[in-house]
């Protein structure tokens, strides 16, 4: 009986801790989520900030955008973002203003330049040149005929063995 009550109250104890694990796990998930909770004066801004922090590519992640990124800077950018709508900003001043601030790779819809005219210019030019190789190759006609060589080699072989 003593055994009983000792295995009962083990159990009690590891459904605490257990529940004690979980409850804990659940605040610190909650402490980095409230950390950069805004408010907004109309849907319509929060709307924007979502949109534009959907927009914005964090510089150190670099393949995430500022909503997704938990670096320090896209923190920073966010509040940013957040202070220059408050200010009455639209998007694409606040698009020109981190484009003045971290460059065009911060925004994912770059301009087009001639920089940026060669990266899709380049590869459709690379493929027309090798499609260009490709087809000169194979309209190249062989210089003699393949059998008067292998009779000539035959010739020759025959000449060797006498």
């Amino acid at each position: 009986m003593i055994d009983l009550s000792l295995s009962t109250h083990r159990a009690k104890l590891v459904t605490r801790v257990f529940a004690i694990l979980i409850l804990l796990a659940l605040h610190v998930g909650g402490v980095s989520a409230a950390e950069d909770k805004f408010t907004f004066d109309s849907d319509a801004q929060r709307a924007s900030f979502l949109r534009l922090t959907a927009e914005l590519r964090c510089p150190m992640c670099q393949n995430q955008n500022i909503a997704d990124s938990d670096a320090m800077i896209a923190h920073d950018m966010r509040r940013k973002v957040y202070s220059l709508l408050k200010q009455g900003k639209s998007e694409q001043e606040v698009i020109d203003y981190m484009k003045a601030r971290y460059g065009d790779f911060v925004h994912y819809q770059p301009p087009v330049t001639a920089a940026t005219l060669w990266l899709w210019a380049g590869p459709v030019l690379f493929i027309f040149i090798a499609l260009l190789f490709v087809i000169r190759r194979r309209s190249v006609t062989p210089p003699e005929d393949m059998a008067a060589k292998l009779a000539k080699a035959d010739a020759m072989l025959e000449q060797e063995k006498e």
